[in-house]
């Protein structure tokens, strides 16, 4: 794989996380501070920054917001640090990852962001889905689809902040130009929400558009 990280941690290096990734093929180069990282990133081109809050003492929010800043759009993943929890915004950080999980979904979460050719995940905020297992994570929690639920969730994440009508959902998730079996489509809407949405009853990312269809809110 031979992708370059970026590891941002006050403490001494990870010792799980870190040499499991080197072992995976991963360069992973640590700096203590954001501002270190800022001065790193030049000279190096990371094609990830991860930042570990849970080691700093603050919420990693800054330094996400410096790293944004300085650098054309260059992905970063946040450890947050649960004794300084982020209000309601990832304030620069494609992911967000609470501890604790594993090594395998560290990776998950690193691996979508890579420049390569073709792709087996496609991944927008907090929601990664696996194109080849049709498996889904989101905040913390992995779930199976169906074939087809997995291709209602794909046209989302490929369109993020667009209404997607529902005549087009119908068209292209069930090769129909039928509509009248509206149930059908709410169905599968409702059992969506249940695997990305922290409360599915308020939906936060898969939004109703009344009388058109719905759209997917992600923070890029």
């Amino acid at each position: 794989m031979q992708a370059k990280v970026l590891w941002i941690e006050s403490d001494p290096p990870n010792e799980i996380f870190i040499p499991a990734l080197r072992e995976k093929g991963f360069q992973v180069e640590i700096v203590p501070t954001g501002k270190a990282a800022l001065g790193k990133i030049p000279e190096i081109s990371p094609q990830v920054v991860v930042i570990n809050a849970s080691s700093l003492r603050s919420n990693g929010a800054r330094i996400c917001q410096a790293i944004r800043a300085a650098s054309n759009g260059l992905p970063i993943v946040l450890i947050a640090n649960p004794l300084h929890p982020l209000e309601g915004t990832t304030n620069g950080a494609n992911v967000v990852m609470n501890l604790p999980f594993t090594v395998r979904k560290l990776v998950n979460r690193i691996t979508p962001m890579l420049p390569r050719e073709g792709s087996e995940t496609v991944s927008r905020g907090p929601i990664l889905l696996n194109l080849e297992h049709n498996i889904v994570e989101c905040y913390d929690k992995e779930t199976q689809l169906t074939p087809r639920l997995a291709h209602l969730l794909r046209m989302f994440l490929e369109a993020p902040g667009v209404v997607l009508e529902r005549e087009r959902l119908f068209k292209e998730v069930w090769n129909t130009d039928y509509t009248g079996d509206t149930r059908t489509l709410d169905v599968h809407i409702s059992w969506l929400r249940r695997t990305i949405e922290m409360d599915p009853r308020k939906p936060a990312l898969l939004k109703t558009i009344r009388g058109v269809g719905y759209r997917l809110d992600i923070e890029e």
